[in-house]
Formats: C-alpha cells, sequence, structure tokens
C-alpha cells in the first residue's frame, strides 16, 4: 500500500488521526523511519491555522511501531513569523516517535549565500526496480540508482538516486519528509560483517522547497565519527537539478 493510499484510509480526530502501517512498509522490526515521519508531519501541518511551510524538524524515534498506530499534533506556539507543532506516533507497545516541527514564513534578510553543489553523478531519469530480498521491506516503494558507498580513512560516505514509486496526490513536503530517511547509515561502508542498526534522532532543515524532476531526489550521508556503539552522520537531499533542498544529521546506535 503506497504512502497516498494509506493517507486515504486514516480515520481523522480533533489532535490527529489513526492508521495503520502495512507490513510492506517495515524496517525490520519496526516501521521505515521515514514514513513514521512523514505521518507526523501530516498531522502537525493540520495542527493550525494557515501555517507557514516547514522550515526545520526533530524526531526521536523512540521505540517499534508497526501496524495500527495513533498520530497525534499539538500546536505548541504560533508567533508572527514561527509556528512550533509537537507531533507523536504511538503504536501497541506505546509511543514510537516524537517530534517537533518547526514552520516559519519567508523573510527579507541582508544575508543570503549557499554552499552545496550536487555531487558528481548524474540522474538516471529512468525508472529502476529495486530487485526483490536486496534491502528491507519499505524499500519496494522505492525505485532508485544502487547505493554507492565510499569508504575511506576516517569516514564513510552513501549516496543515491532515489523516488517514491506513487506519489500521486501526495504534498512535496511530506514527500520530502518521507524521502530524507531512505538511506542506510553511512558507518555500513566500513562494516565487515552485518550487525543490527537503530535510528536514535534525525534533525533537518528543509533550504529550498521541495521541487524536483520527475520524483528524482539525491541522498547522501557521510559519518566521519563511530565510536562505542554510536555514529553520527550529515545527511543532504539534492533535486534533480543540482539545487541543495535539505540539510540534516542522524544519531545512529550500531549494535555490534
Amino acid at each position: 500500500m503506497s504512502l497516498p493510499a494509506i493517507l486515504t484510509s486514516r480515520e481523522d480526530r480533533a489532535d490527529g488521526f489513526d492508521v495503520v502501517i502495512p507490513e510492506s512498509w517495515q524496517q525490520g522490526r519496526t516501521a521505515y523511519g521515514g514514513i513514521s515521519a512523514a505521518l507526523a508531519y501530516e498531522a502537525a501541518k493540520r495542527a493550525g491555522e494557515d501555517l507557514p511551510p516547514l522550515r526545520s524538524a526533530q524526531i526521536s524515534f523512540i521505540g517499534p511501531l508497526s501496524g495500527r498506530v495513533s498520530v497525534t499534533a499539538k500546536l505548541e506556539r504560533q508567533g508572527r513569523n514561527a509556528a512550533f507543532v509537537a507531533a507523536s506516533v504511538t503504536g501497541e507497545g506505546g509511543i514510537g516517535l516524537s517530534a517537533m516541527f518547526v514552520f516559519m514564513r519567508p523573510m527579507e534578510s541582508q544575508v543570503s549565500f549557499t554552499d552545496g553543489d550536487l555531487p558528481d553523478l548524474v540522474p538516471p531519469f529512468e525508472a529502476k526496480e529495486i530487485p526483490a530480498g536486496t534491502g528491507p521491506s519499505f524499500a519496494q516503494n522505492f525505485e532508485g540508482e544502487p547505493i554507492d558507498f565510499t569508504a575511506g580513512r576516517g569516514g564513510a560516505d552513501i549516496r543515491r538516486w532515489f523516488r517514491l514509486k506513487d506519489r500521486h496526490g501526495l504534498d512535496p513536503m511530506t514527500e520530502l519528509v518521507l524521502m530524507g530517511d531512505g538511506l542506510p547509515p553511512a558507518a555500513m561502508a566500513v562494516m565487515t560483517t552485518r550487525a543490527p542498526i537503530s535510528s536514535l534522532t534525525w534533525i533537518f532543515n528543509v533550504l529550498r522547497p521541495p521541487e524536483t524532476r520527475d520524483g528524482w531526489w539525491l541522498l547522501s550521508a557521510r559519518s566521519d565519527h563511530a565510536k562505542d556503539g554510536a555514529s553520527s552522520q550529515d545527511m543532504s537531499v539534492w533535486n534533480a537539478g543540482g539545487s541543495l533542498i535539505a540539510r540534516g544529521m542522524q544519531s545512529i546506535a550500531l549494535f555490534g
């Protein structure tokens, strides 16, 4: 079931909605972090009147989520320029995700610069199926190039062109939130044996409106520190035209 279909099936409440996350969106024993975050955003954007665009999010992956979940959101404060909305996703085992979304209107400023050149990878612009059984269940909802792993001294990089198979009618910002967590941890580039992993926190800033061509996004992640079972990585999302759309940071637990 695609994300647009999942959202169509939701049962709305005053503070959010109930919905079922199907097995096709699982990643091990929990739902793919991107879909949990996207559901939280969908509730958050309805929590206030005339909210400006999403500018930043702080997400904590607290526990496993699967099956039927409750998604709630509360407007904490709305000022002239920015609004803060707290959201959570709760399943049978309790809370699985907690998030704070910051919505902020564009403002005039004397400061304007950017530094985010597109890596030297050519967009595929052709649908390429991800072979069944080559990744977690949720990966079958996407198309993309094989992951480019680069392991070097003092760090590890991974990147991939990625797009959602069914994005019909989806809010572009919801799509960006869904896509942004679509890579495995960069630290996997230097792993010699498979080991369990778990995302702990994810922080991202939206730099430009989430617009691209034919649904293609380039995701990249770089880790320059992994020690004592914890890895920190920087993350970026570019559109098909080479514009940097979002930047983020993630903390990941490495169980082995």
